[in-house]
């Protein structure tokens, strides 16, 4: 595959900026599945593009089917949602000119990483170069193919407890909660999921973002915390609602106690969703002494998973500077992209370790599913028709 080049282009302040990641694979996609054989999906403007119709159409290809069955269908996207984060990328929506984000263009057979490093004392470590980056993929060493040190706006969703158990720290959360926003991107799109045993986006129903600091803090103060703990279900609303946010990379603040006893997801169906494209999660665990439900065993998976940080602070002091630190390295993070040298489209876990040499520890995402051929997927679908 020839690289691509970043194309960068100015907006009228000043910022850099980039086409939006798939613009630069539309011709490709639309190359297999025209869209417009796809009246139902086209994205016309205030519509959210599907997810997964150019797969569809892309079996349609193979088969040289134009209709296929609802069983067909479903296990293609049940094959297909294992694929590694650049692929699995939905297209976003798109935003002005005056407003777009600098994004990083890659191919859909690269993977993109956003990478954190840290000193001994755990310091971010800034100003390093693509030469002091080794990327390596199941043991082998990857040729970085992209390299960026920007601080690009992202979509990020804050995704607050507000059980019964989270009552006497209303406050401090919504403190923290605010003083992460002031400390973030002006152009970030923020959001804020509420939940107890039930789940609400706190924001009005015609605002899915916002980057009004004062907007954030009405939505968060009309809160009162009492019932149950749905932590679950809330977490795969916030993965669901990132995927509205048209920023290059997506971000889940998650304060809670860990515990849930209400959810209708399971924990393998939300770090399945996870593990979507460019997301990281942050969690901080704020527990009572004798809470029974505690389980910050899940707020640590769920941030390794996704090269995010999981906190566990001795005091509702800490939570403020905590929230400030999540922001900081949000903004300071690499971004790198490589090609796989193991071009086997078979499915598999491949896992991911980045080093920056020395005593510096570099923290991303741990590993990706690899993408399946789409002959071993049409024989599939053709093994459920017959059965």
């Amino acid at each position: 595959m020839r690289p691509r080049r970043l194309r960068v282009n100015r907006t009228s302040g000043g910022r850099l900026r980039n086409r939006t990641p798939f613009e630069g694979n539309r011709e490709r996609i639309n190359s297999v599945t025209p869209r417009e054989e796809l009246p139902s999906e086209k994205c016309g403007e205030g519509t959210q593009p599907r997810q997964h119709h150019w797969r569809r159409g892309a079996v349609e290809h193979y088969r040289g089917q134009s209709v296929m069955s609802r069983r067909m269908a479903s296990t293609f996207a049940t094959i297909f949602f294992m694929l590694p984060p650049t692929v699995c990328a939905q297209q976003p929506a798109m935003a002005s000119s005056s407003d777009a984000p600098f994004t990083i263009n890659v191919s859909v057979d690269e993977v993109l990483l956003h990478a954190t490093v840290q000193n001994s004392k755990g310091t971010p470590v800034l100003g390093l170069g693509e030469s002091d980056f080794q990327v390596w993929e199941d043991g082998v060493l990857q040729p970085i193919r992209h390299f960026r040190h920007n601080d690009i706006p992202v979509t990020v969703g804050l995704v607050i407890d507000n059980s019964g158990s989270m009552s006497t720290k209303r406050g401090d959360v919504v403190a923290a909660s605010l003083a992460f926003a002031r400390a973030s991107n002006p152009q970030d799109q923020m959001f804020v999921v509420n939940f107890n045993e039930k789940v609400w986006f706190a924001l009005p129903a015609d605002t899915p973002f916002t980057d009004q600091v004062s907007q954030l803090e009405r939505a968060l103060s009309r809160i009162a915390a009492n019932g149950e703990t749905a932590l679950y279900d809330a977490v795969a609303a916030g993965l669901e609602h990132l995927k509205k946010g048209n920023r290059d990379k997506k971000v889940l603040i998650v304060i809670s106690d860990g515990g849930d006893n209400a959810s209708r997801h399971k924990l393998s169906e939300v770090m399945a969703s996870a593990g979507q494209p460019d997301v990281i999660i942050y969690t901080i665990g704020i527990f009572d002494e004798d809470d029974r439900d505690r389980n910050p065993g899940v707020l640590k998976k769920l941030a390794k998973a996704t090269g995010g940080e999981a906190f566990l602070p001795e005091s509702l002091q800490d939570v403020v500077p905590i929230c400030e630190r999540i922001a900081h390295d949000i903004r300071n993070q690499y971004t790198i992209a490589y090609v796989p040298t193991n071009k086997k489209r078979d499915g598999t876990y491949r896992t991911i370790e980045v080093k920056a040499g020395g005593s510096l520890t570099v923290r991303t995402r741990t590993g990706y599913f690899a993408p399946v051929d789409p002959a071993t997927a049409t024989k599939a679908i053709n093994h459920e028709a017959q059965n």
